[in-house]
């Protein structure tokens, strides 16, 4: 492989950054404005590090805020230059609440390409999963089921936008999901994204035969057949090797992986180890739906209608799963307000609960005498336990 040229350090020190903003001092009433030249960044600590180089935190002396600086390690080979460089103008295309933001590039004093971005406030999924599965009663406390289901629409509208742009991210895991504070939901890390087609048509594929860019390019000279992304998570088609031929719904996989995990805080391939292992449970093992699932020590069983959702998610056919991220969104968001596809005997008993419990609600003033009062209660106490016996 051919070695990328070093940037001239030279040249990285012409793009030393220094503060531009004065320092503004008040005597009285009367503003002095001080000008103020210092290192703008000031690094902080070190947030994490990888294949792809290492993330630090820096201190914006000029803003006056916390950023993310991602580099590239020293001497990287060309395919670590080519997938930064795509993974910062992917990212910058992709203007998104629920995508982490690229601020600026730029080339440190050691001659390293490095990208500004948002720092994230909050904790990974793979940290909230692995909180819930040892009983935090905070982290159960804060993520009951439909909190989950919430944070996974956050998910759903990043790949909603993004494909629609004509990206697919090929890296879906809970290690690339950070949840904030107030529940703010980002996607991270687009190291592997790819565009796939252009926004304009939608439907436009790029044919296999034409790299969809330069990194795809180098991936189909010295990575033909291999594994790109975390086997765990990905498609069936992923752990193929067939590039050429993922599209949005090799994202709907993973992403259902990561759902299904979430829920029922077990990984589907849990108890596998080698490599081999994985890649061959990603190609053949299904999900079982009966009998139930068993409900994890520290939580109530998983509601059914979900079930059926991540093993719908899941199909190692990508014709049978769902088609886009909206129509697995919308399922959602019914399941949510009630509107549950009777898929079993267990779906049928709910969604007949919900309508009757809409029905009631839209004649109120029918229940308010001391019959309607007495029915209601009555109702109410076999809603509760058909729910709970039939979850």
């Amino acid at each position: 492989m051919k070695t990328p040229p070093r940037v001239n350090v030279s040249a990285a020190a012409a793009a030393h950054r220094t503060t531009v903003l004065p320092r503004v001092e008040w005597a009285g009433a009367q503003p002095n404005v001080i000008p103020l030249e210092r290192e703008r960044f000031e690094e902080v600590r070190a947030l994490g590090q990888g294949g792809m180089g290492e993330v630090v935190l820096l201190k914006d002396h000029d803003i006056e805020r916390l950023v993310a600086l991602k580099r590239l390690p020293e001497s990287p080979g060309l395919d670590q230059v080519l997938r930064f460089v795509e993974e910062i103008r992917t990212v910058g295309q992709l203007d998104h609440p629920n995508i982490v933001p690229v601020h600026d590039v730029g080339v440190d004093p050691a001659g390293r390409y490095y990208f500004l971005m948002k720092h994230l406030q909050g904790e990974t999924l793979e940290s909230i999963i692995l909180k819930l599965q040892q009983g935090d009663a905070a982290a159960h406390a804060r993520f009951p089921f439909a909190m989950r289901v919430q944070v996974f629409i956050g998910i759903l509208n990043a790949l909603t936008y993004a494909h629609r742009k004509g990206f697919i991210h090929r890296d879906l895991k809970p290690a690339n999901i950070m949840v904030g504070p107030y529940g703010e939901v980002t996607v991270m890390d687009w190291g592997l994204a790819r565009r796939i087609h252009t926004p304009a048509t939608g439907a436009e594929r790029v044919p296999p035969t034409v790299p969809a860019s330069p990194r795809d390019a180098l991936a189909m000279r010295t990575q033909m057949g291999s594994v790109l992304g975390t086997p765990l998570y990905m498609s069936p088609e992923q752990a193929r090797g067939e590039h050429d031929r993922l599209d949005e719904r090799s994202d709907l996989y993973s992403a259902s992986v990561l759902l299904h995990e979430f829920l029922f805080l077990r990984h589907y391939l849990a108890g596998r180890e080698s490599l081999p292992q994985v890649l061959e449970g990603v190609q053949h093992e299904q999900l079982k739906l009966f009998p139930h699932p068993p409900a994890h020590p520290h939580q109530p069983p998983v509601p059914s209608e979900y079930v059926w959702l991540t093993r719908k998610g899941m199909s190692k056919d990508p014709a049978e799963r769902y088609q886009s991220a909206e129509e697995l969104m919308t399922e959602l968001r019914g399941i949510l307000e009630g509107r549950i596809h009777v898929r079993c005997s267990r779906t049928l008993i709910k969604r007949g609960l919900h309508e009757t419990l809409r029905k009631v609600e839209s004649h109120s003033a029918l229940m308010m005498g001391a019959g309607g009062v007495v029915a209601l209660l009555l109702l109410a106490s076999l809603a509760h336990l058909l729910y709970v016996l039939f979850s």
